[in-house]
């Protein structure tokens, strides 16, 4: 009889023998900012996350690196918008004003990296250039080409086209290395699916689409072999990490994409699923804290090298307590 098919012995044993171990090298914490001063606003469909102007971002920072969370991915919320999202791009658009503020509070202690889209700064939500009620795709790349350029000049670390243009990325990186930003890494929202889970961070970025919906660049969730495709593209267009979002509904599309790059892969836990833990525990249906270190365990074991989560700070707290370290 083989005795040896399951582990039943102490926690320390099982501790030494676990598989799967997460370390806060691997978290991104979002962050919101928006127009305007002594803002630090909770976001209504986000319980304990908040929109913060930019003379409080030691409310955003201090708390992140007090349990040792340092990467920090940014989004804007500007007081204007217009057709071109001109604001995504300005020298002092909000991102810009944050990048540099966190940045000379902070140097390098902290880690940046800014979403790169245009639906939060343009009038219409979509997230390109519009011609008649569609997005221009080719239209739309050196837009997007000046979005990231001005978030390299204002201070940021790492870029992260989500915009889900095609080619974007071969765009970005020529123009980052025309301007000798050949060091800057790009992070390509790579399989970026048209979901359901968006609903709140819409509502925390004010950015829902003013007609129509964002299907036609966005992918169907019923497509598994596209996103390895997408991912394929991403990479031989020079994107160093690819990015699936949402996570926890598509951790078989992180582990086909796991199988087919060798580059690191990061998923996005996005607002609903935050949410929904969130609602639920609140109603008692389930153990918040038990949920938050179980899902997110499942999206590494399927194959990420790094998540972006607005339980960050608290999955820093159960590395501690040794609950997924």
């Amino acid at each position: 009889m083989n005795r040896g098919r399951r582990l039943r012995s102490s926690a320390n044993l099982r501790g030494l023998v676990r598989e799967r171990r997460v370390s806060k090298d691997s978290l991104i914490y979002p962050l919101f900012f928006q127009d305007g001063e002594n803002i630090m606003e909770e976001i209504s469909s986000m319980q304990g996350q908040y929109r913060y102007s930019v003379d409080r971002i030691s409310d955003a920072i201090d708390p992140a690196l007090k349990v040792g969370v340092n990467k920090f991915i940014l989004f804007g919320i500007p007081a204007e918008k217009d057709a071109a999202g001109s604001q995504a791009y300005a020298e002092e658009g909000i991102v810009q004003r944050a990048l540099r503020a966190i940045k000379k509070a902070y140097g390098d202690q902290v880690y940046l990296i800014t979403d790169v889209c245009m639906c939060e700064y343009t009038s219409h939500g979509h997230c390109g250039i519009l011609k008649g009620n569609m997005v221009d795709n080719d239209a739309t790349l050196p837009y997007l080409a000046r979005i990231a350029i001005s978030h390299v000049e204002a201070g940021a670390d790492m870029i992260a086209p989500s915009d889900m243009m095609d080619g974007r990325i071969d765009a970005i990186r020529e123009a980052l290395d025309k301007k000798g930003y050949t060091n800057i890494p790009i992070m390509s929202y790579s399989a970026k699916y048209a979901s359901s889970f968006y609903g709140p961070f819409r509502d925390a970025a004010d950015s829902a689409p003013s007609f129509g919906d964002r299907k036609s660049y966005q992918m169907d969730y019923h497509n598994l072999r596209e996103a390895v495709r997408e991912a394929s593209y991403d990479e031989e267009e020079g994107a160093d990490i690819i990015m699936v979002k949402p996570a926890m509904s598509y951790l078989d599309v992180l582990r086909e994409i796991r199988v087919s790059t060798e580059l690191p892969i990061a998923a996005y836990s996005v607002s609903g699923e935050y949410s929904m833990i969130k609602a639920a525990s609140k109603l008692g249906y389930i153990d918040e804290y038990q949920m938050m270190c179980e899902t997110a365990i499942s999206i590494f074991r399927a194959g990420a090298d790094i998540l972006i989560t607005y339980y960050a700070k608290e999955l820093a707290n159960a590395i501690d307590r040794g609950d997924i370290g």
